[in-house]
């Protein structure tokens, strides 16, 4: 009698050149499973791609890992069982016949993002507060600093991180590595999930985990809130936050999770956004909004320091309770993608814009196929999947 896994057929999609060493490690490990590469690059329409992938790829394969493409209907996948897709969400491909019409298992790659993404929000953070642009601008001119008392007074002012205040709006793998960065840097972690986390068992990251990256036990936040209320969100937004990470899947219900109300919580400290998630989670012209009113009044106030030549330091504005507005924005991602030329986002004061490039880095795809690899050794014993997509929830 014949003994050890059934034989598999796993095929990958992706616009990439096929990864050869990664196929030859699963062949390694995994001899059971053949191995099918087609490279497919970005549609208009994610999951459709019935006019450039063969029917009988799909037809035949088990185990499909890909970026967005997926089969026109389930009646086109009758032996699939488990797609693991290279992204760390699922929202894309929401209303594809797979995830509406189907049981079939789907995976994400969340948790591999964590390292590059953390090293972008502290990039933008750092370029912000230590007014990257304007040395950036001496450097070009070949200017050792300028004879501008207002530059130079800007400059003694700024505000480090310790003891500032990071929110972080959905404590996942890319929270916490996030997290983790700002307590090194001495800033007071709080976090803010769906469900309570009461229990230490509870604050554990069960997912896949870069190694030393992360808050595998999550112990870092000092304080967790949780709820799906708007009163549960506002309780959270109102813990004298400094800056506010926005890291919580796209859902129906998290579209437009912050807007006027929210942000009008956040003018209490006049804090810094960062979103790294997806741009339909922000409504972009109450964020422009509170924007345009922080630079106004502080534009205002510098104005009337230039006879002295003496900027308000910045942690003075903020405690002015009577400046509103965000002092400023980091965005990876924005609605739409791409953002057009005409969009006034563009030109909002203090914003950072960068084209959804955060999680981009060499370990991406190699990461990727290490969560495949941990599921596929889980599927081999019977254990439960990781990195596991709730339907209900929408990720």
């Amino acid at each position: 009698m014949g003994g050890g896994p059934k034989p598999e057929h796993l095929l990958v999609i992706l616009p990439f050149e096929p990864p050869t060493a990664i196929f030859d490690r699963i062949r390694r490990n995994h001899p059971h499973i053949q191995i099918t590469f087609h490279q497919l690059f970005f549609t208009d329409t994610p999951w459709k791609a019935r006019s450039h992938v063969p029917p009988e790829l799909f037809h035949d394969a088990t185990l499909l890992l890909t970026l967005s493409a997926l089969p026109p209907s389930p009646e086109d996948c009758p032996r699939l069982e488990l797609i693991h897709f290279t992204s760390a969400g699922t929202n894309h491909i929401a209303n594809s016949p797979i995830y509406t019409d189907t049981t079939i298992p789907l995976t994400t790659s969340s948790g591999i993002h964590g390292p590059q993404i953390a090293e972008w929000v502290l990039m933008t953070m750092l370029v912000s507060s230590h007014h990257y642009s304007l040395l950036h601008q001496w450097q070009k001119s070949h200017t050792w600093g300028k004879p501008d008392k207002r530059a130079q007074s800007l400059l003694r002012n700024l505000h480090d991180k310790a003891g500032q205040r990071l929110g972080v709006l959905g404590y996942g793998s890319i929270g916490r590595q996030v997290g983790n960065v700002a307590k090194a840097l001495g800033m007071d972690v709080i976090a803010y999930t769906a469900r309570p986390r009461t229990t230490p068992e509870s604050k554990h990251d069960n997912g896949f985990i870069v190694p030393g990256t992360g808050d595998p036990k999550g112990e870092i936040p000092h304080t967790w809130y949780s709820g799906t209320s708007k009163a549960d969100l506002h309780h959270f937004l109102a813990q004298d936050i400094d800056h506010l990470l926005i890291s919580v899947p796209l859902t129906k219900e998290t579209t437009h999770l912050l807007g006027e109300e929210e942000f009008a919580i956040l003018s209490k400290r006049n804090a810094f956004i960062t979103n790294i998630s997806r741009g339909p989670i922000v409504s972009q012209p109450a964020l422009i909004a509170a924007l345009k009113a922080y630079d106004a009044h502080t534009s205002a106030l510098r104005a009337d320091d230039d006879d002295s030549f003496t900027v308000r330091p910045e942690a003075d504005i903020k405690a002015d309770t009577s400046i509103p507005g965000l002092r400023g924005a980091a965005l990876d991602v924005t609605d739409p993608e791409p953002l057009p030329k005409d969009d006034p986002l563009w030109d909002a004061p203090n914003c950072i814009i960068t084209p959804h490039i955060s999680g981009m880095g060499s370990a991406y795809v190699d990461r990727c196929f290490r969560v495949l690899e941990v599921n596929l050794e889980r599927r081999e014993k019977g254990e439960r999947l990781i990195n596991l997509v709730d339907r209900k929830r929408g990720y």
